[in-house]
């Protein structure tokens, strides 16, 4: 009997463990509970009366119409700033903007499939320096265009060196978005690449396709990202959006985000615009820049710009980047590559400003980590931002940076392709950093 009644102890013992330990995990994974709150600006280093140029550059643009609406977040050591929302969501129904409007972010997918390659790295899946043919061998034969032969037919070559992963995730690779006059860039349209109905098939596609340059000579924006998102499936053995929803969304509390936009939440979904040629603005005309509607889950997600969030969506995700990796108890990544991510790999013989994207142009100061563009040298740059400052954009003018030396995090959301007259993501900066009276406190 005494046997007997013990093992029963042993039993409810372990099955207690289970549960305590289950009960710690399930808190562990618990969405950041994020005081969205705005402090007083003097409690941070900030100038209240100062902050208002903040408020007037992007009120302007609502009231010059060149935008429809915009939510700005600005926040300095985790506390919120400024959260502001401008004009309205839809031009058409009049529709307020509000802090919860989702937002087509595009290119600043790119920095979350960063994250994602960064959770992948830290497993222990891949290596800076391991060729890219090691996780996709279709890639094992790629040849690289070197201009034309007499009779006007391609010259291909093998390239130098195999592509790597460090160059996959810096747009050096050789790889491009077939939007050049190349043949290879024409190759892209003609085996309709980016209409691949899978992300396999998108690879299959390319494989069929030179490399423009030799890998590491030069950076030319590419489908790099979407590549990436094809070797997070592969090594994870998830579709990108759910290894996303997983491991970087529903742990960070980024409740809207993912790669469409449910018909419950669809009222809630930013109209598109773009630029009608005269500073103004007029329905866009792109089909959402050749992604869709945005109505079901992709079976072919981009990881170059396939998401949508709200601001506060991308705050969160960006705050983790700012807090090393952690948000309120939430880790996502070692702080060692979050730095890894974040900072330049690009050599100096290649920051000259003769490469570069829209309003990212390489430079001296101004390099690119693995998905984000980093300031080296923001002086240099021509910067008012702190030195490691890291960022990207999105074709629609979303906008976002990370500044560790200061301690801030900025996000900017509106819904316009094409660009505009004024320059709210540069003309921001200088706002923001020039509110920033008493950077020691």
């Amino acid at each position: 009997m005494k046997i007997k009644r013990n093992a029963w102890m042993c039993r409810l013992i372990a099955v207690c463990f289970v549960l305590l330990t289950a009960a710690q995990f399930s808190a562990a994974q618990q969405a950041p509970a994020l005081d969205m709150t705005p402090v007083k600006p003097e409690s941070v280093g900030f100038s209240s009366e100062r902050l208002e140029r903040l408020h007037a550059l992007m009120q302007g643009t609502v009231d010059r119409k060149e935008l429809a609406g915009a939510v700005t977040i600005l926040a300095r050591h985790g506390k919120i700033v400024d959260y502001r929302v401008y004009g309205v969501r839809d031009l058409a129904t009049n529709a307020p903007m509000t802090k919860d409007t989702i937002f087509r972010d595009y290119s600043m997918t790119k920095p979350v499939t960063g994250v994602a390659m960064m959770i992948l790295y830290e497993e222990g899946k891949w290596l800076p320096s391991d060729p890219i043919s090691k996780f996709i061998p279709e890639f094992a034969h790629l040849k690289v265009f070197k201009g034309f032969d007499g009779t006007g037919k391609m010259i291909l070559v093998d390239p130098d060196h195999a592509p790597t992963m460090r160059e996959l995730m810096t747009h050096t690779a050789g790889f491009t978005y077939g939007n050049g006059d190349t043949p290879p860039d024409k190759m892209y349209a003609e085996l309709k690449v980016r209409q691949a109905p899978d992300l396999h098939e998108m690879i299959n596609r390319l494989a069929q396709i030179p490399l423009i340059y030799q890998p590491g000579t030069k950076w030319i924006y590419s489908m790099s990202m979407d590549i990436q998102g094809y070797i997070v499936e592969k090594l994870s053995g998830e579709s990108l959006p759910d290894f996303m929803r997983d491991h970087i969304f529903t742990p960070l509390g980024m409740k809207d985000a993912g790669f469409y936009v449910p018909a419950e939440k669809r009222a809630r979904f930013a109209a598109l615009y773009e630029n009608d040629g005269h500073g103004g603005l007029k329905p866009d005309t792109t089909n959402g820049s050749g992604i869709g509607d945005y109505s079901a889950q992709p079976t072919a997600p981009s990881g170059g710009g396939g998401m949508v969030s709200t601001a506060e969506d991308y705050y969160r995700f960006a705050q983790m980047l700012g807090d090393s990796g952690e948000l309120d108890g939430v880790r996502i990544l070692a702080p060692s590559s979050v730095r890894l991510m974040s900072s330049n790999h690009v050599p100096q013989s290649l920051l000259t400003g003769e490469f570069g994207i829209g309003l990212q142009q390489l430079r001296p100061g101004f390099g690119y980590g693995y998905n984000c563009a980093v300031l080296i040298d923001p002086l240099e740059a021509n910067l008012p931002d702190g030195k490691g400052t890291f960022f990207w954009d999105g074709a629609a003018g979303t906008w976002f940076w990370v500044d560790p030396t200061n301690d801030i995090v900025f996000v900017g959301m509106i819904q316009r392709l094409r660009g505009g007259v004024t320059n709210v993501e540069y003309l921001s900066r200088s706002t923001v950093y020039q509110a920033l009276v008493d950077p020691s406190q």
